[in-house]
């Protein structure tokens, strides 16, 4: 399991005063309000920012970091990623996961054999959907429902699935 979890990307600045529009990566984009800080990956390390302001502009939120005042701070910026630690991260109801959690996971059938391994979630107006890249039929996508995904062991790393007719 990740000890980071993703809930940004920096996009670009925001006017000269060292403010950043950030295109959140979380499904409550309001969460940066209650947020004390967060973890900047420059590429070559993780630095810790703390957030003096938040505020909205169509999808972004427009962040203001504590001791960054000027454009030409924040501007190398551009395209990083915005992490919390995992104690930071919003508590997830009966069958919500982490995508970080997901990605990697080894997926089995009912019958115990080995699937394929899950390498992408893709997020759809209904439902999510798993993409599991198998050895036999390649890339499949399964809807994530009860019907298919039966069972989800993030500590194990392992997902148990029942392949629904007409998905392979």
């Amino acid at each position: 399991m990740e000890e980071i979890l993703q809930v940004g990307v920096i996009s670009s600045t925001h006017g000269i005063r060292g403010e950043v529009k950030v295109f959140p990566t979380t499904d409550d984009p309001t969460r940066f309000e209650d947020l004390e800080e967060v973890i900047l990956d420059t590429g070559r390390e993780h630095r810790i920012l703390a957030i003096q302001g938040v505020k909205y502009f169509k999808q972004f939120v427009i962040l203001k970091f504590k001791g960054i005042d000027n454009i030409n701070d924040i501007e190398k910026y551009k395209g990083k990623s915005l992490y919390v630690t995992r104690d930071q991260a919003v508590e997830l109801g009966e069958d919500e996961y982490y995508l970080a959690d997901l990605i990697g996971m080894e997926v089995y059938l009912e019958d115990g054999s080995r699937f394929g391994t899950l390498t992408e979630v893709m997020e759809t107006g209904a439902n999510d959907v798993y993409c599991v890249e198998t050895q036999e039929h390649g890339e499949v996508l399964l809807p994530a429902i009860h019907q298919c995904i039966l069972h989800v062991d993030v500590e194990k790393n392992r997902m148990t699935v029942h392949l629904m007719d007409g998905l392979i």
